[in-house]
């Protein structure tokens, strides 16, 4: 019976590992229908959805301004072109603040929020935080930096019931997400932290501030071309 049993949880991991690898693999092509955060955010919010749902368009990587690219980097993670998923340093600096404060901060990557975004659902768990760390693993082992970066720019929720660079650019700015301006780019990344909250169409003081600081941040990372060899 033991080995019965033990044999039975062998083959539902190696069955838990084949289809996650599988369906990573399959997004490293194709572009994905929707998200984890799309879906749940569509059943928690039937009633109040605006006419014509969520708002989302895949595009290319080449169909969205490399500004935007630098944007979503140095507003979210400065070290997306050099680590391997997880920013060590700053989770321990995260850890350390989070012992002694009420408010919590986060650490987490572009790699960790594209595994968050994409494949789970929003909330603080153990749980959820495992997963999302296995999920980074296999996108960092079978995806390019490129793949990861188009993703998360397609998928982050950039407003209100708005996810991703296009839908949000044709939302504040008319018109599409190659065009976008540095200023615009930087306005969008911006709100990442709290789209919710925080909004592209009537920025508070705090959002205009946070705009600048990610200006001075991408020139100070070189421009676009810190980007050019993902």
């Amino acid at each position: 019976m033991g080995r019965r049993l033990l044999r039975g949880l062998g083959w539902l991991a190696a069955g838990w590992v084949t289809l996650t690898v599988l369906l990573v693999l399959l997004l490293r092509w194709v572009p994905p229908l929707t998200s984890g955060i799309m879906v749940q955010t569509w059943f928690s919010a039937l009633s109040s959805l605006p006419e014509g749902g969520i708002r989302y368009h895949w595009v290319p990587y080449e169909a969205i301004s490399p500004q935007l690219a630098l944007a979503v980097v140095a507003a979210e993670d400065q070290l997306f072109p050099a680590h391997s998923g997880f920013d060590w340093r700053a989770i321990g600096k995260a850890l350390e603040h989070n012992s002694r404060s009420q408010r919590i901060r986060g650490a987490s990557t572009i790699s960790q929020q594209v595994a968050k975004n994409l494949f789970l659902w929003s909330g603080r768990s153990w749980l959820r935080k495992g997963l999302e760390a296995w999920f980074t693993l296999w996108l960092e082992a079978l995806w390019s930096k490129q793949r990861i970066l188009e993703v998360y720019l397609n998928i982050a929720e950039m407003g209100e019931f708005t996810f991703g660079a296009e839908a949000a650019s044709r939302r504040y700015f008319g018109k599409p997400a190659a065009e976008l301006s540095a200023a615009e780019a930087a306005l969008l990344a911006a709100v990442l932290p709290n789209p919710r909250q925080f909004r592209v169409d009537a920025p508070s003081r705090y959002v205009r501030s946070r705009q600048s600081w990610i200006l001075r941040q991408m020139r100070q990372l070189g421009g676009v071309g810190y980007l050019q060899d993902l």
